[in-house]
């Protein structure tokens, strides 16, 4: 394979600690760049002779990864656009495509996009169609024929990372900065089973290997969704209930870990098993299934992770959403016959996070969790779905929910 050059939209974790790391990793690249907004850290990059450092949680402990020769641009880089053979996006949103008039991702993709050289591009960003998305952006701003050696791939990323900052907190977890002295750090789990979708431009072989191809992604990100996301979701409100602050702390409870492991198995698993088995891919299988299940629950009570429960919880409002990862999950449970009590808990903790937080709802909310009734339930709940479009799971999903606070356990 003739080395590649690779080109990044963003510098946080996700773009330092999977797509850069398994970029020079595999030896595949001859050159590597970024574009990235944070002047700051730009310069910083720069004085440190185009290296940084990624912190890597392992089951054993962390492993301090250098990656150099990074060249990083802020982020006026055509030529480097012009010149890239794969490239990544890794922003906080699919919103951030268009957003920077002239230096947006949008139009820098869309003025430098050579025709005539076959490129992949993997939209990084969580969501199911970051890469419809982004083409659609691209479309607004050039002819369709100018696209036809791009292709876009969504990606599903099942990798746990976060940025860690002040200096404080990053010397108290062992950890290296981005650059020395810089009070920010990356840290990402060993996780790199990252699923993309298939290439069909001919003759493009990727330069990544490591990521594996699906024909379709659909039922893959749906595992993310309804799998990962929603048992992270409910085990974070559950902890946070308890006091915890750290997710490791669940290693050491033995009654939530395996209340973790039981709903991720036998609610979201079970659905999802019964929705896609027919596509005969061993993770949805009892079996195979399982072992996912009890890996995920291990890695994210993976100390050296330190995982914050604040992280976690933040944002209840999206996550309590009708199609999203508490709600949604039960949604999708009640469609394959499935009663989603475990997953109605999670749900019914993440409103008392709401309650103890003090989130704006619009509505009139407790005082304190210990106050929420069957009544304030479905008042939240109705002011949290409002604008969405309903189906016939809504009561079931409300009576649930409501049912759960009951016991409060």
């Amino acid at each position: 394979m003739d080395r590649k050059n690779f080109m990044g939209f963003g510098f946080g974790p996700i773009q330092a600690g999977l797509m850069l790391y398994e970029a020079t990793r595999s030896n595949n690249f001859k050159s590597c760049m970024v574009a990235e907004i944070d002047q700051d850290l730009v310069d910083r990059v720069r004085r440190n002779n185009n290296s940084i450092v990624v912190n890597i949680a392992r089951t054993n402990g962390i492993e301090k990864a250098v990656l150099s020769g990074i060249a990083i641009y802020n982020p006026q880089v055509p030529g480097a656009v012009r010149e890239a053979d794969e490239l990544a996006t890794a922003v906080p949103g699919v919103s951030l495509y268009e957003a920077g008039g002239r230096s947006s991702i949008a139009d820098l993709l869309a003025e430098n996009i050579d025709p005539l050289r076959p490129r992949i591009l993997y939209a990084a960003e969580n969501n199911n169609y970051a890469a419809e998305i982004l083409k659609e952006s691209l479309l607004k701003r050039t002819e369709i024929e100018r696209l036809k050696s791009l292709q876009i791939l969504n990606t599903v990323i099942g990798k746990m990372s976060g940025t860690i900052q002040g200096a404080e907190e990053i010397g108290t977890l062992g950890l290296e900065p981005i650059t020395p002295g810089f009070p920010r750090a990356y840290l990402v789990e060993e996780f790199n089973r990252i699923l993309v979708s298939r290439v069909r431009l001919p003759g493009v072989v990727r330069g990544i290997t490591v990521f594996q191809e699906k024909e379709d992604l659909l039922p893959y990100e749906e595992a993310k969704l309804f799998g990962h996301n929603a048992i992270h979701a409910v085990l974070g409100y559950l902890a946070h209930r308890k006091g915890y602050t750290t997710m490791n702390e669940i290693g050491n409870d033995g009654a939530l870990f395996s209340f973790g492991c039981d709903t991720l198995i036998e609610e979201s698993g079970a659905m999802l098993i019964r929705k896609y088995r027919s596509i005969q891919d061993p993770l949805f299988t009892e079996s195979g299934f399982r072992d996912y299940a009890q890996d995920l629950i291990r890695r994210i009570v993976n100390p050296y992770l330190n995982d914050r429960v604040l992280r976690i919880c933040r944002d209840p409002v999206r996550k309590l959403g009708y199609g999203d990862r508490l709600v949604g999950t039960m949604r999708e449970a009640l469609k394959q016959g499935i009663t989603p009590r475990r997953l109605a808990l999670g749900a019914f903790a993440a409103l008392e996070f709401i309650i103890k937080e003090k989130v704006s709802l619009g509505v009139p909310i407790p005082e304190k969790p210990q106050d929420l009734d069957e009544r304030g339930v479905r008042r939240m709940l109705h002011a949290i779905w409002a604008g969405e479009e309903m189906d016939g799971y809504r009561d079931t999903c409300l009576d649930l929910v409501a049912e759960a606070g009951k016991t409060r356990e």
